[in-house]
């Protein structure tokens, strides 16, 4: 099974896209293993928590630069063992090193 992470900001309406997709069968050979958002109210971590999803958050104002910010999300991902990435209304610009 293929381990999604899926990066938001929002509400969480593509999310929600998602989850449905998988607990319908449309997405067969993978499973969402974490949800990372930059805002810590954002309602798609509500979303993922109600559907059993690992969250977790990584804010960029407590990143002394971008480089560290995203050290930080790759760093998370890892721990998820993560093998594809979604960017669900992920309202943030990353760099070519991403």
């Amino acid at each position: 099974m293929v381990k999604i992470g899926v990066l938001v900001s929002g509400g969480g309406t593509n999310l929600q896209a998602l989850i449905d997709a998988e607990k319908s069968g449309i997405i067969k050979n993978g499973e969402i293993s974490l949800v990372i958002s930059n805002k810590k109210d954002a309602y798609a971590l509500t979303r993922a928590e109600n559907n059993g999803i690992k969250t977790a958050v990584v804010l960029k104002k407590e990143c002394r630069d971008a480089s560290e910010f995203e050290e930080k999300i790759i760093s998370a991902l890892a721990k998820a063992n993560t093998d594809i990435i979604v960017l669900a209304g992920f309202m943030c610009i990353l760099s070519e090193n991403f």
